[in-house]
């Protein structure tokens, strides 16, 4: 008995010994094989294998690909808004209301700085001639039908019949008598000043109806 005992104990002992003399990944590995343990972590409910790292929280894709596709509406609303036909069209209805207003500091923003007409008006009188007209005037509605906008490489032309209409008065009933009876549109050219999508100035007005007196020149 005693030497069957010693026996069991040094085939314990050199069996420990080689466990330990392993590295530890063929360690984790041989027990991670051994029948009595996978028996073992499979009731615990546990996977001897090493876990992989976690993915990517759920939340994060969505609010990833939530603003991927906010990015994507904004571009295209840009691509549509920025259009040549639209700028001009845009900046022309927004010129007209900036006259409404009497905002001449935001007129003149509008107006570039090369700006003639056929009247012989440049930047400068243009302004002038404006704000003369409309001070007899305490309301001013501007509209406009049948617009078009043309562009020609970075000059872009509004037409449109313009209908002028407010307070009534001895200036509004000439102002009506002189524009809104024209036959033709006018004509509003735009030129684009830099590579900048929304940067048109106006350069020019025209409509070859429209006589000024002289009186007014």
């Amino acid at each position: 008995m005693a030497k069957k005992a010693m026996a069991n104990e040094l085939r314990v002992s050199m069996t420990l010994k080689g466990c330990f003399n392993q590295h530890a990944s063929c360690r984790a590995r041989d027990t991670a094989n051994d029948a009595d343990f996978r028996e073992l972590t499979h009731a615990l409910a546990l996977d001897p294998t090493p876990t992989k790292v976690a993915g990517v929280p759920s939340w994060f894709r969505q609010g990833f690909y939530g603003g991927l596709g906010l990015a994507l509406l904004i571009g295209l609303f840009l691509i549509w808004l920025w259009q040549p036909e639209r700028q001009v069209n845009r900046h022309t209805e927004n010129f007209l209301r900036t006259i409404e207003k009497r905002n001449w500091t935001g007129v003149a923003d509008f107006i570039g700085n090369d700006y003639q007409d056929q009247w012989g008006d440049d930047r400068a009188r243009v302004l002038e001639r404006m704000r003369e007209v409309l001070r007899y005037l305490r309301r001013i509605r501007i509209d406009v039908t049948n617009a078009a906008v043309r562009i020609d490489s970075q000059r872009g032309y509004w037409n449109a019949k313009i209908i002028i209409d407010g307070d009534q008065g001895e200036v509004m009933a000439l102002i009506k008598e002189r524009v809104n009876s024209l036959a033709t549109p006018f004509e509003l050219e735009w030129r684009r000043q830099s590579a900048k999508p929304w940067d048109w100035e106006l350069v020019r007005v025209s409509n070859a109806s429209l006589e000024i007196p002289e009186a007014l020149q």
